[in-house]
């Protein structure tokens, strides 16, 4: 652990390095999340100004989940998105190669060596907003403790999912389609499952679950007694996750054929 940390902190050293040469850049992403936080937001209240409740939740229940899953989404843009669009690129250009004889996990160096510093300094916007619409539906104190851990969960659920689905890139190469699909399957999962139904509920709650990702938590802070069987069903689909990410990570480097092969 203490070396992969040492690796990462150079990581951030130099993401940081190269955010500060490129300013007009950093500024337009500051700006483009604010952008996306307030019109995430903005949604939601045109929605509450019709309606006075989707499906169980009043607007200060639908508010917070919304809340929540800014601060996932805040927490994968900033450490996490990057890297699958660089992953692509490594296995068409060849530069997995040299990841691959570095002497560290090569899915850590693949997935976790860039951010993007720009979208760590909005990080208050989507946190207050937690905490604002935490006291509207009235968490207590020991909901408050556990709140950050269980967006960590989340976050680790998303991206996990994302790096299983990004494995079939060393069959497609190309990574346009499933960066897309990708994206596609985080905007379903900003949304709660309450407002699903049928088989799209059932196909984003067990198959694919990324309803899970924000749905399992806030049920559960919500309704610690009623609903804690879903964090039951959260840790057995990141545990599942792990397992295939593991599998057919192996499967995917003998697919793979180097660019100097």
């Amino acid at each position: 652990m203490k070396h992969h940390w040492q690796i990462y902190t150079e990581f951030v050293k130099n993401c940081f390095a190269e955010a500060m040469s490129y300013r007009l850049h950093f500024v337009l992403l500051v700006i483009m999340d604010l952008l996306f936080y307030v019109s995430v937001m903005g949604t939601v209240e045109f929605l509450f100004l019709h309606l006075d409740t989707i499906g169980p939740w009043n607007r200060a229940d639908f508010m917070f989940f919304m809340a929540f899953m800014l601060a996932v989404q805040h927490l994968h843009m900033t450490f996490i998105s990057e890297n699958f669009w660089n992953f692509s690129y490594d296995l068409r250009m060849g530069q997995l190669d040299y990841i691959l004889l570095k002497p560290a996990n090569s899915l850590f160096v693949v997935f976790f060596r860039t951010i993007r510093p720009g979208t760590l300094l909005n990080g208050f916007f989507p946190w207050a907003y937690l905490v604002y619409f935490g006291q509207q539906i009235g968490l207590v104190w020991w909901q408050w403790l556990v709140l950050p851990l269980l967006v960590l969960a989340g976050l680790t659920l998303m991206t996990s999912i994302e790096i299983l689905l990004s494995m079939s890139m060393f069959y497609t190469v190309e990574s346009m389609g499933v960066n897309f699909l990708r994206m596609q399957l985080q905007q379903v999962s900003r949304w709660p499952d309450v407002v699903y139904q049928g088989t799209a509920r059932y196909l984003f709650g067990f198959a694919l679950p990324v309803l899970l990702i924000g749905s399992a938590p806030v049920h559960f802070l919500m309704d610690p007694v009623g609903q804690g069987y879903r964090l039951l069903h959260f840790a057995v689909a990141l545990g599942l996750s792990w397992v295939l990410i593991a599998w057919l990570w192996r499967r995917g480097l003998r697919a793979y054929e180097s660019a100097s092969s």
